[in-house]
Formats: C-alpha cells, sequence, structure tokens
C-alpha cells in the first residue's frame, strides 16, 4: 500500500476534509487508485498529510456514503470495483437535460411580456409582509389556501368575470397541473371526457396520468360543437368557452345554454378552464359560463401566470358545494402546495389595487402590439389571414400556400423563428388550409415587424402577393 500524496490547502475556504475526499474521488475516477486498492489507515495518512485523523474521517465518511470505498472489520478500507461503483451512482443510465434553442424570434404561444413585470411594487409588498413578523405563516395553513387570498380571489372573480362564490367555495393550488388532478379525483363517476380538438396537450396529459378516457370534439367559429357531445356517451366536460386555445374563438350564447342544459340533465359536471380572459381587445368581457350557472355544474378553474408571471405558480378552482364537500373529507390532512409568504404576498397585491392597475397596464401593452401586428400583416393579405384576434395573447395565421404547415414551421426554424401550428394541438387531424400560432406577447414592440417580415420571407410570401412557387 503506497502513500497518498495530495495538496492540501489549509488556507482555502474549502474544509480540509473536503480537499482530501475531492482528491481520492478523483483518483478513483480516474484509476489511478485501482479496485480494490486499501487505502492507509485514519492514523497513518493523517501523519502523512499532517491534518487530523477527525479530516481523514470525515473525507473517508463522505467516500463510504457515496458508495466510492468500502470498510472492512479488522481489514481497512477499500477503493470498490467501478462496476458496481456505477451501479450505485447510477451514472451510466443519467442522460443530461437537453440545451434550449435560443431564437432570433420566439413566437411561442404561451409566453407573456415579462419586461413589463411591476418588479418594485411587488417588492414593496412582499417586504411588507416579510417586516410583520407573523410567526403564524411559519406553521402549514389551510388546505384550501390562506383565507385572506380566497377573499380577494373572490371579490376578484365576482366583479372581473361574474362568477357567485363564497371564499370556501376557493382552492388555491400550484397551477392547472396540481389542480386538475385533484379534480378529477374528485369527479369519481366520471370515466370519460368530452375534450376540445384542438385543445392544449397538457390538459389530455393529465387525463392520461389519471388513467380517464376522453372523446375529441370539434371546434368551429362559435366554439365547441355542443352537438357531438350530446351524442357521445361522456361523463363530463373540459372547455375554454371565452378563449378557446388554441383557435381564439369564443362559446356562442346559445351553445353555452345548451351545455349547461345538457350538464343540468345528466347530473354532471362541466370544467371551465378561464383561459386567457384577462385580455379582451374589443367588445365587452365575455362573462364566464359559472355566472350563468343556476344548477351548481360548473367547476371553474383559472390561474395568474398569464395576467402576473408563469413563475408565480399560483392557480385555483371555485367548487360547486358538492364537490367541496368532497374535497374536504380527502383532502382534509394535506397542505396547500402554494408557500404562506406567497400567498400573503399576492393578497397584498390584490388589495392595495395594484393587481387591477398591473392589468389595464397590460391590456393597452397586448393591445398596441396586436395592432401593430395586424398593420405589419396587412400588406401580406390575402396570402395570410388573421383570426383570433379579439382576446388573447396569440392570433391564428391562415396560410394560402402549397407547403404543409410542418413545412412552414421548418422553415421558420432554419430562418431562426420558431413557432406552433394548430396542427401541433389537434388529436385528429384535419385537411386544411395551414394554420399557425403566431404569439405576440413577449416580442419587444418594436421588433414586431421585422419578425413578421422575416416569417413572410423564409415562407417567400411577398408583400402585394405571391412570389416564388411556394405561394399559389
Amino acid at each position: 500500500m503506497d502513500m497518498l500524496t495530495f495538496s492540501l490547502e489549509p488556507e482555502s475556504s474549502t474544509p480540509l476534509y473536503e480537499q482530501l475526499y475531492l482528491h481520492i474521488r478523483q483518483a478513483i475516477v480516474d484509476d489511478t487508485l485501482m479496485t480494490g486498492t486499501k487505502l492507509p489507515s485514519k492514523r497513518k495518512l493523517g501523519q502523512f498529510l499532517d491534518v487530523s485523523q477527525t479530516t481523514v474521517e470525515l473525507a473517508y465518511a463522505q467516500l463510504l456514503a457515496e458508495g466510492y470505498i468500502e470498510s472492512l472489520p479488522r481489514k481497512g478500507f477499500y477503493v470498490l470495483p467501478q462496476e458496481e461503483l456505477y451501479v450505485r451512482r447510477g451514472t451510466s443510465t443519467i442522460e443530461p437535460l437537453p440545451t434550449k434553442k435560443t431564437y432570433t424570434f420566439d413566437l411561442y404561444p404561451s409566453q407573456i411580456d415579462t419586461t413589463a413585470f411591476p418588479f418594485e411594487r411587488w417588492r414593496r409588498h412582499l417586504k411588507q409582509v416579510v417586516a410583520e413578523e407573523n410567526h403564524e405563516l411559519l406553521a402549514l395553513g389551510s388546505v384550501q389556501g390562506d383565507l385572506v387570498l380566497r377573499q380577494e380571489i373572490a371579490t376578484y372573480l365576482y366583479h372581473s368575470r361574474g362568477v357567485h362564490c363564497s371564499p370556501e367555495q376557493i382552492i388555491v393550488g400550484s397551477g392547472t397541473e396540481q389542480l386538475l388532478p385533484q379534480l378529477l379525483d374528485l369527479l369519481t363517476d366520471a370515466t370519460t371526457f368530452g375534450i376540445e380538438d384542438p385543445g392544449y396537450p397538457l390538459t389530455r396529459q393529465l387525463f392520461e396520468h389519471q388513467n380517464r378516457s376522453y372523446v375529441p370534439l370539434p371546434v368551429d367559429d362559435s366554439g365547441v360543437l355542443v352537438d357531438r357531445l350530446e351524442a357521445e356517451a361522456i361523463d363530463a366536460v373540459y372547455v375554454t368557452p371565452a378563449h378557446q386555445f388554441p383557435t381564439g374563438t369564443i362559446l356562442s350564447v346559445s351553445r353555452r345554454q345548451r351545455l349547461l342544459n345538457w350538464a343540468s340533465e345528466r347530473q354532471t359536471y362541466i370544467i371551465e378552464d378561464d383561459y386567457d380572459s384577462e385580455f379582451r381587445y374589443s367588445g365587452k368581457p365575455i362573462p364566464s359560463l359559472q355566472s350563468m350557472d343556476q344548477n351548481e355544474r360548473v367547476v371553474y378553474l383559472s390561474t395568474f401566470s398569464k395576467s402576473l408571471m408563469p413563475s408565480l405558480r399560483i392557480g385555483y378552482m371555485v367548487l360547486p358545494p358538492p364537490l367541496l364537500n368532497r374535497y374536504r373529507e380527502r383532502y382534509r390532512h394535506f397542505t396547500c402546495s402554494v408557500p404562506r409568504f406567497e400567498q400573503h404576498t399576492l393578497t397584498e397585491f390584490m388589495a392595495s389595487g395594484d393587481f387591477e392597475k398591473h392589468l389595464n397596464r397590460m391590456r393597452k401593452t397586448y393591445r398596441r402590439k396586436l395592432e401593430t401586428v395586424i398593420t405589419a400583416f396587412k400588406p401580406y393579405e390575402p396570402l395570410v389571414t388573421i383570426t383570433g384576434a379579439s382576446a388573447g395573447l396569440h392570433i391564428v395565421l391562415s396560410v394560402d400556400t402549397a407547403q404543409t404547415s410542418e413545412q412552414l414551421k421548418q422553415l421558420a426554424e432554419q430562418s431562426g423563428i420558431r413557432i406552433k401550428a394548430m396542427a401541433d394541438y389537434r388529436i385528429n387531424s384535419r385537411d386544411t388550409r395551414p394554420q399557425l400560432l403566431f404569439g405576440f406577447a413577449a416580442l419587444p414592440e418594436a421588433t414586431l415587424h421585422a419578425a413578421i417580415d422575416q416569417l413572410m420571407t423564409c415562407w417567400n410570401i411577398g408583400k402585394g402577393g405571391p412570389y416564388g412557387k411556394t405561394s399559389r
């Protein structure tokens, strides 16, 4: 057994035991210390390196814990075989995460303008919550979320969306990804759901993860086709009536009433995801489906991801009383997934009026961007037409071309532009003109013209009419 010669630095901020551990670990990984090599005793190595025996003991303990060495009674410490080492550490099966690609223009439809977030106001409310030194916030709160936040949400929903509910009916959670599975768990009698086609892929994944089957329901200019719902053996339905994603259509009043009648007759539930309802640019605000419900058949679902920031991870649902009772029975021993300091910061942000002010500013900002986009596309009509521009943070482009939507996506990708196609959100493919989703919210207003011109150039569409072979 040769003595281990390592250079340790007593003046370093890294503790001596950690330095020694790192040196030995690297020697094992590099095969400098071969499998089966016996390490010096703690006393001898400590004397040789002029460090305490405790330093060596701590280093060996870390190597033992991580599976680099083993300790045999009355024999000493030995380097483990490399095969066993890899199995223990799992390095041979872990693949690195893919690096995120950057684009010249990112037109992804679900993005927001993060540059407009009111950091100063948010910071002020966060400081106030911390400065109060409310020790109660250090304990676990209500599984439904803190009452003060639910009161603010209830007030906001009544004035902005016409939602009738008490704070007791509101469940706060960390977004749709958490709340929808909980809701499906409550809908024990519902095994088959109707969902919009096209629709949000994550929703389908959540249904699949909960082992629930679904029936695709087509969408036209008036929203989801309710007559298809009535003809199918469907137990409950998931819809986005205020601004259907991704088409941007609004569910007509007559279909809303038919949908409510269907739920009442079947004694089942409608899941209303109030997607993008905060940002409407023309006409009067569309009331929520829940506000029309007289028979407690609608579960209202929404988040703050678009109105504030996706990373806040705060969403909420409004449960009808029968489901609320079931929720409290099933989840009474659970805790709310949203940290209480964030809940109270949001509460103060809403109570102070800052939330409403921020929404008003963002409506103006997004309206200006939308108007810029519509103006910039004018010269490319009629080869490119726009729909879904009354609300939301993206528009739908219908392109008159011989290319498929997938080919248009690839051309855009080659030109440094990320864009999604309507086909990406469909369950059942349809033979229609290529449609693509142009997300305008995240781009600076000054770059929108350049983004559109570059997109049209890569698609070989000229102003005032077609040129080249890709347009017809």
